[in-house]
This record gives C-alpha cells, sequence and structure tokens, in this order.
C-alpha cells in the first residue's frame, strides 16, 4: 500500500506506447462495467452494446490512429496511477444531447468528461494533477478556454462510480471557476487559458514517450 508522503505526479498523453500502461490501470473491468472510457463517445444503446471487449478495442484504435490522444494517464514513478480523458467539445457526442451540460456559449472549448485513479492513490491530489496535466497539454495544442463537468454533491464521501467526472472542490484546486448551473450538482467549469511564458518556471507536461 503506498504510503502518506506528497507524492511526484507525472502526466503524458496516451501514446500508443503507453497502450498497455492504460490496460493496467483500468484493469479487467475496463474501469468500470466494461466502459474503458467509449461511455461519453458514444449513445447509451452503443455503449450497453459494446461495452467490454468491443469498447476496449474501440478505445485501442482511438490511441493507435495517429491523430490525437484520447487522454492523458497520471503516473508516480512508472506506475499508472490516473487517467483524464480531455479532446474538443465537439468529439464527445454525448455533450451534444444533454440539456444540462448544454454549450455555455459559441466558443470554442476542450473538454473534460472522465477520470479514473487507482484506488490506493484516491484521496492523494491525483485528480488535481491530471487537471494540471490536462490543461498544459489542451494549451500546446491551441486551447483557449479547457472546460469540465463536475460533481458537486449534496453529502460527502461520494462513491467512485458516481464521481467518475471528477469533483468540481478538484477543479478548484486547479483554479477552474463555475460558469453556469442547471443542476444542483453539476455545475460547468471553466479556466481561461494563456499562452505560456517563456520565463515560466513551472514546467510543462513531459512530452510523450
Amino acid at each position: 500500500m503506498p504510503g502518506s508522503k506528497k507524492l511526484t505526479v507525472n502526466v503524458y498523453p496516451l501514446t500508443p506506447a503507453r497502450w498497455k500502461d492504460f490496460v493496467t490501470l483500468f484493469g479487467p473491468r475496463g474501469a468500470c462495467a466494461g466502459c474503458w472510457c467509449m461511455e461519453p463517445r458514444q449513445t447509451r444503446a452503443d455503449w450497453e452494446r459494446y461495452k467490454g471487449p468491443q469498447n476496449r478495442q474501440k478505445m485501442r484504435r482511438l490511441v493507435h490512429d495517429g491523430k490525437r490522444p484520447p487522454g492523458l494517464l497520471a503516473y508516480v514513478g512508472r506506475t499508472p496511477v490516473g487517467w483524464i480523458s480531455i479532446e474538443p467539445r465537439e468529439v464527445f457526442s454525448k455533450l451534444s444531447r444533454s440539456r444540462v451540460l448544454a454549450p455555455v456559449d459559441d466558443k470554442a472549448v476542450w473538454s473534460i468528461v472522465c477520470f479514473f485513479v487507482n484506488k490506493d492513490y484516491r484521496g492523494r491530489g491525483i485528480s488535481v494533477a491530471l487537471i494540471e496535466g490536462a490543461v498544459d497539454y489542451a494549451r500546446s495544442k491551441g486551447a483557449r478556454i479547457v472546460e469540465g463537468y463536475p460533481v458537486e454533491p449534496k453529502k460527502l464521501p461520494v462513491p467512485p462510480v458516481f464521481a467518475f467526472t471528477g469533483l468540481a472542490a478538484a477543479y478548484r484546486r486547479a483554479r477552474f471557476s463555475e460558469v453556469a448551473r442547471r443542476s444542483s450538482t453539476r455545475p460547468i467549469m471553466r479556466r481561461l487559458l494563456r499562452r505560456k511564458s517563456l520565463t515560466s518556471k513551472r514546467p510543462a507536461t513531459k512530452p510523450p514517450m
């Protein structure tokens, strides 16, 4: 069991070279119920139809098609401990069907839609590190707004299965601000990005392996 000391976390895009680490992190259940983080990209009917090995294969194709990584992995040492899914909003068909998460305006945004953290590392800042890594990655691809759709439950703790979109508190620690709330527990949060200064001392997300 990992200790309680502060962790050094590195975040990398999920490239083909890191596919095995993604599979290791998600385990035999594909994180949850055979999802393999395909639920935000599918209709509910398709997700139910393909959950399990077919969703895993669909995610593998996304990783290996060479277009764009579908998300990023967090590592402690060489151990993959967390996942975050981020791409331009239009990639995620689930968002286009949601009344609660409908667009705030017509600005182009990159959307964070899912997290998964190894149970032994939960509550240790991995989600915040993932958000910060995702922001740096999106900025490097030209994004000017990153948007998240966390839950802000009325009671804590929240079972992980209900917190896969992240907690609002983690987004606030990563300097996101609420811009809309159409449901009492589902804020829409944004961080506006500036080009990183050449003199900035904060390390950028490391390049893929």
